[in-house]
C-alpha cells in the first residue's frame, strides 16, 4: 500500500487474482465430490460444503446485482490511480481477511437470510455451478471497476443497508470475504476424517 492508499489497478488485479484462484480450487478438488462428501461436517457445528457454496451465492445474489447496477449508474468513467479505504471500510474488510497461515482470525455468525442452517431454502441442487457463475460475473465486475472512482461509489452492506462501503472497500469485504470461506472448503477437504470416496 501506498502512501496515498492502493493502486487501483493492482488493488482490482489482486481481488481477481483471489476470484480465479478459489473458482479453480472449487473446480479441481469439488465438482468430481459425491454427495455424501459434500454434506459431510467436520464437527456438528460446522457447516458441510454445500452450506458453505450457499451462503457465498447468497452473499452474491444480494452484492452482485447491486454492484452491476451502481457501477452501470456511475456517469464519471473516470477511475482514480489510487484508492483510499475509509476507516469504516477497512475495518469491515480487514474482519474478513485472513491471516498469514490463511487462518481465520475473527469468527462471526452469518444472519439468518445469509445462514443456511437457519434457512436451509439457500440449499439448491445447483449450489455449485451457481457459486462459478458468480464467481465470474464478479471478475467482469472487478475488470469493469478499473473504470469507475472507488471512492465515491457506495455500496449498502448486506447485515444493514444505512451502513454504506466505499465500492473499494465493499469489493475487498466480498473477496475476502468469498477466499475466508474457500479456505473453508480447504479446512474440510484436509481434513484426516473427511470421506476419501
Amino acid at each position: 500500500m501506498a502512501a496515498k492508499g492502493y493502486l487501483t489497478e493492482s488493488l482490482l488485479d489482486d481481488l481477481i487474482n483471489i476470484t480465479q484462484s478459489d473458482t479453480t480450487y472449487i473446480q479441481k478438488k469439488c465438482l468430481h465430490l459425491r454427495e455424501h462428501q459434500l454434506l459431510w461436517r467436520p464437527s456438528k457445528e460446522s457447516w458441510n460444503i454445500k452450506e458453505i457454496l450457499a451462503h457465498l451465492n447468497s452473499y452474491s445474489e444480494y452484492y452482485n446485482d447491486l454492484l452491476i447496477k451502481k457501477l452501470n449508474k456511475h456517469k464519471t468513467k473516470v477511475s482514480k490511480e489510487y484508492f483510499v479505504s475509509s476507516p469504516l471500510g477497512r475495518s469491515a474488510w480487514k474482519s474478513m481477511k485472513l491471516g498469514r497461515a490463511n487462518n481465520v482470525k475473527r469468527k462471526f455468525r452469518a444472519t439468518k437470510p445469509y445462514n443456511p442452517t437457519l434457512s436451509p431454502e439457500l440449499i439448491t441442487e445447483d449450489v455449485m455451478e451457481r457459486f462459478l457463475n458468480h464467481q465470474e460475473e464478479m471478475v467482469s465486475i472487478l475488470e469493469t471497476a478499473k473504470v469507475a472512482n472507488l471512492k465515491k461509489i457506495k455500496i449498502p452492506m448486506s447485515i444493514s443497508k444505512l451502513i454504506r462501503l466505499r465500492m473499494g472497500d465493499a469489493l475487498m469485504f466480498i473477496t475476502y470475504h468469498t477466499e475466508r470461506h474457500v479456505q473453508q472448503i480447504k479446512n474440510t477437504i484436509n481434513h484426516p476424517k473427511f470421506p476419501k470416496k
